[in-house]
């Protein structure tokens, strides 16, 4: 093969040097070379011209860089005319630049027809319609890059036997621009052709480790290290990982059997969500569950596309952690974006997704645990996610619990408790005012405490300023404490959803799924006495319940307090028929088919909703109503 290569190659090359001296038309012996190479591909008639074109080439410079220490070299640079160049160098450098350009443009249309040749068949085919141009202009590319390669050797020639006057005083140079001009202008459409059919190759690969990630993770597995390769990074010899602990590079071997919790998230995770995931991490890995069911939290940062500036703000994420994380941001393929996305329904709130060490998914989202138990729902599966809500009950604790000590405190010496909420201070001036009275009049031990609400931040600040000042009640002046409150009961409802619990028959979810609508209509109070809760209604309710106190005072005498305010409340509801609603960011992940009112229990109808929340940075929610 490489005798008959040489050969053709000489051939070429002689072909070249004749027709240049001879003056003959390009085009014939651009034909005459093409009919050279007739039975080669399209790419090796490209190589073996440009090959052939090297030949003379590099003689010519070679003798440029050594005529003057070698003898041999001398007598030939003579013969060729070399040391006249030379010395002219500076009036035959546009030449000199347009045979430069040219030759840079012919060995990159070389490489981009080699690079047609060499994509693989089985992703692309000559049916695609980018390949299928491209295969139609490639003829005429492989034509005027070989006329070009003509040219080139056609002013070599005249460099080295008519001498440099004779080079100055051609107009050779304007046909290397012309040609020049014409062969880049093939090569941007050959160029062209290759993104898209780089694209479609792409496409056909991120479909393929797609299906593999999706069939692998309905597999069985000695351990977990084939699922984490191909979710994270399927080269083996990378160090993927970064240890919170050492902050140095390691390798998903140190996952091996371990159960894992990826926590999956944009970069728009908040400190105050990293700070629960840490305080809940830090706690469990103290467990001592911990000897015999290792875990670790691994994050993976979800990024479509990355600048300087996400960049930084990935570092500035990923320094502080204590737990692993993907070294960058880039390891994380397409196919693993997609599948996070519609097998795991990650929109852009953060998740925590739990596999086993054998890497089973025992928890397709686990950060509700976290925000509801924090590390006392270790080990953060489905079976316990279910064993913690049937050890719960409707009581103040599932609110507060870990938040506020001082209600704790209240809870143990029996006081009745009103936790509230909104942003109307006409109302919670009325409110409070009422509570103190009725209070007073039935002498029962009262305190209260403002929670905020769970969207518009400065409006609450100022809400909690007025309330300080006036001495209205107690109150949460901390925003990252109202903020948890939220968050929490927010994960209580999406917890019963993803356990897929009957919304009938769950009073749990019905009470949480009250204070969350009362929260989006406005103000609302919670009511205890002690641990067991009396009363949770909307605050148009509770208000008039409150100042007509003098229409149920003399139950009070009968019944009790307590039941004579709840049937009053209960009176009043009756009365009155409000509506309910949801909404459930785009952004929040997997969002419930449907949803039954907690009022009427009749299924809820769904809207579409677009708000604006400069506060919370919020831009489109879906929102469900109920009448």
């Amino acid at each position: 093969m490489l005798e008959a290569l040489s050969y053709t190659i000489d051939r070429i090359a002689c072909e070249l040097a004749y027709k240049a001296l001879g003056g003959t038309d390009a085009h014939q012996t651009t034909v005459a070379i093409c009919n050279m190479v007739s039975h080669y591909g399209w790419d090796a008639k490209l190589v073996l011209a440009l090959a052939a074109f090297g030949l003379n080439y590099g003689e010519f410079w070679l003798l440029a860089q050594i005529y003057s220490t070698n003898q041999l070299a001398k007598a030939m640079a003579i013969l060729k005319q070399v040391p006249g160049i030379i010395e002219h160098a500076v009036p035959l450098k546009p030449r000199f630049d347009a045979l430069n350009d040219l030759i840079r443009t012919i060995l990159e249309v070389t490489w981009c027809v080699i690079e047609f040749k060499d994509l693989p068949s089985i992703y692309i085919t000559t049916d695609v319609p980018a390949l299928a141009s491209a295969m139609i202009h490639i003829p005429t590319a492989v034509y005027w890059t070989i006329r070009s390669i003509v040219a080139c050797a056609s002013q070599i020639s005249s460099f080295t036997n008519m001498g440099y006057e004779f080079a100055l005083s051609t107009s050779e140079a304007w046909e290397l621009s012309t040609l020049t001009h014409k062969v880049k202008t093939i090569l941007e459409h050959l160029k062209k052709k290759m993104e898209e059919c780089v694209r479609y190759i792409e496409e056909r690969r991120d479909v393929e480790s797609y299906q593999m990630l999706v069939e692998l993770f309905k597999m069985i597995h000695i351990d977990n290290m084939r699922v984490l390769k191909a979710l994270i990074c399927p080269r083996d010899d990378e160090l993927a990982l970064v240890d919170g602990t050492t902050k140095k590079r390691v390798n998903l071997d140190v996952l091996r059997r371990k159960n894992v919790l990826l926590l999956i998230s944009s970069l728009d995770i908040t400190q105050d969500e990293l700070s629960v995931l840490e305080q809940s991490y830090n706690e469990s890995r103290l467990h001592e569950m911990r000897l015999q069911s290792p875990y670790e939290i691994v994050w993976i940062p979800i990024v479509d596309q990355l600048t300087d500036v996400k960049q930084r703000h990935f570092e500035v994420l990923q320094t502080p952690m204590t737990w692993y994380s993907v070294y960058h941001p880039s390891i994380i393929s397409k196919a693993s974006i997609k599948f996070i996305r519609e097998e795991w329904h990650f929109r852009n709130k953060p998740i925590l997704v739990v596999l086993n060490h054998q890497g089973r998914v025992v928890s397709p989202n686990a950060i509700h645990m976290m925000w509801i138990w924090g590390s006392h729902a270790f080990p953060f599966t489905t079976l316990r996610e279910e064993a913690l809500w049937r050890e719960e009950a409707w009581r103040l604790e599932l609110l507060v619990d870990g938040i506020d000590a001082t209600i704790l405190n209240w809870i143990k010496e029996g006081k009745y408790i009103f936790l509230y909420g909104g942003d109307d201070m006409e109302w919670i001036r009325k409110f409070t005012k009422e509570a103190k009275a009725v209070a007073a009049a039935t002498r029962i031990p009262l305190e209260m405490v403002y929670v905020g609400k769970a969207t518009k931040r400065e409006q609450v600040k100022r809400v909690i300023a007025n309330i300080v000042q006036e001495k209205l009640s107690t109150c949460w002046q901390d925003s990252a404490t109202i903020w948890f409150f939220w968050t929490r009961l927010e994960s209580m409802l999406f917890s019963k959803i993803q356990l897929g619990k009957d919304e009938e028959h769950d009073l749990v979810m019905q009470q949480i799924k009250r204070v969350l609508s009362f929260d989006r209509e406005g103000s609302w109070a919670v009511l205890s006495r002690g641990s067991s809760v009396l009363v949770n209604e909307h605050g148009h309710i509770l208000w008039p319940a409150l100042f007509e106190y003098e229409q149920w005072k003399e139950k009070v005498a009968l019944q009790g307090f307590d039941i004579a305010f709840q049937n009053y409340v209960a009176a009043l509801r009756g009365n009155s028929h409000p509506c309910s609603r949801f909404e459930f960011s785009n952004y929040a992940g997997k969002i419930p088919e449907n949803m039954k009112c907690p009022e009427c229990h009749h299924y809820m109808e769904k809207y579409t909703t677009f708000l604006c929340c400069h506060d919370e940075g919020i831009v489109s929610k879906l929102t469900c109503t109920s009448h």
